[in-house]
């Protein structure tokens, strides 16, 4: 007690109602993740969407392997892969509306090929060609994010900016669980609260951070729990189950739909490959962890359903793998070929109205170009 206490000149009193306060118990996770496959509920789930998650997951497979192929024949700079994620991959694009839009990080290149974006268009960011190689307005896909989380906040103002205009529009925003270390993380997920933005954040826990383990990133219970610091719902699921993943993220894009604001997904799963190509992942994490994931890959927990329940045969099978082949020579003979480059591009769509410093910038390389033509035609005479 202080000494003014003690005189009676002061008398505490309870803070006043600023507003009223949130029971913060619909907010929180489930202790364990949800799960479908092998339960009870996955005789509920719709089987043609089984088939297609199936085929798509083979397809993703194929795709993350081609592409890293790729980058040790020089084709592609580097590559992130998705090997061991693609429930959550594939999941994320299926589970939106095609007036809906998807926000990836650089690692997200196979959900957006699941969305609709052409397999190459989508690797040449990857291959140094152009800044992002495929128009977002197409498939309402938005340039892969290399900077950690930075598209968050872009998905609450898009998600914002339709909700002001009557637009009845969901962003999908997907980030790993080193992004959640991320300011960016946090001030997206205030704003989206604060604004009941119809966003759905996706956060693909495949354990590291480059080399860094989820431990030595967040004390929380799960990211999920996360959420309930910022008002709106978290929810954790089993991010190799995708039937899984699709329903919940599902659920969560109906629930922004209908005004009811934004949630937070937390996808356990793991990244069975490098960070890319370019690191050593022997160097923080051992082979019977990786082995031990590999017991519970995606494509084959949702291959043993299927079989089990004589939703999909061998004939379904080899035509899923076939479809799968197919695209890999399609995108392995594309890649092949040297692009045609313009270096006058390099000042396209940087704005809406080009600055003089770049118009400037563009002069002093159109002059370059034309000296060096002018030398080459020279020698050749």
């Amino acid at each position: 007690m202080t000494v003014m206490e003690q005189r009676g000149a002061y008398r505490p009193s309870p803070p006043p109602a600023w507003q009223p306060r949130m029971d913060p118990a619909p907010l929180l996770p489930d202790a364990e993740p949800y799960r479908v496959l092998g339960t009870e509920a996955a005789a509920k789930s719709d089987p043609d969407l089984l088939r297609r998650l199936y085929a798509q997951l083979v397809r993703g497979r194929r795709y993350n392997a081609q592409a890293t192929a790729l980058t040790k024949q020089g084709r592609l700079a580097v590559y992130p892969s998705s090997t061991g994620q693609e429930a959550c991959e594939v999941a994320a694009a299926l589970a939106l509306e095609e007036r809906d839009w998807l926000f990836p990080s650089y690692r997200d290149t196979l959900a957006a090929v699941a969305r609709g974006v052409d397999p190459v268009e989508a690797l040449t960011l990857l291959r140094g060609d152009w800044h992002t190689g495929y128009d977002p307005y197409a498939h309402r896909v938005a340039p892969l994010s290399t900077p950690l989380a930075t598209q968050l906040p872009h998905a609450v103002g898009l998600a914002h900016a339709a909700r002001l205009k009557g637009d009845d529009v969901v962003a999908l925003a997907m980030v790993g669980d080193g992004g959640t270390s991320e300011g960016d993380f946090h001030e997206a997920l205030n704003f989206a609260a604060v604004w009941q933005a119809p966003v759905v954040f996706l956060v693909q826990n495949n354990g590291f951070a480059i080399s860094v383990p989820l431990a030595k990133q967040t004390a929380a219970p799960s990211l999920a729990h996360k959420a309930v610091g910022y008002g709106m719902p978290g929810r954790l699921v089993d991010g190799n189950d995708a039937a899984a993943v699709h329903e919940v993220l599902s659920d969560a894009v109906r629930h922004a739909r209908a005004g009811g604001g934004p949630t937070l997904v937390e996808a356990v799963t793991y990244r069975i490959e490098a960070h890319t190509n370019a690191d050593d992942a022997t160097r923080y994490r051992g082979d019977a962890e990786v082995e031990a994931w590999r017991a519970h890959d995606p494509i084959q927990l949702l291959e043993h359903e299927l079989t089990a329940r004589g939703l999909l045969d061998d004939a379904g099978l080899e035509a899923a793998r076939q479809d799968a082949e197919e695209m890999a020579a399609d995108l392995r003979e594309r890649m092949n070929r040297d692009p045609e480059l313009n270096p006058m591009d390099l000042f396209d769509h940087v704005y809406a109205e080009t600055t003089a410093q770049l118009r400037e910038q563009r002069a002093l390389l159109r002059a370059e170009l034309e000296a060096e033509q002018d030398d080459q035609e020279g020698d050749l005479r």
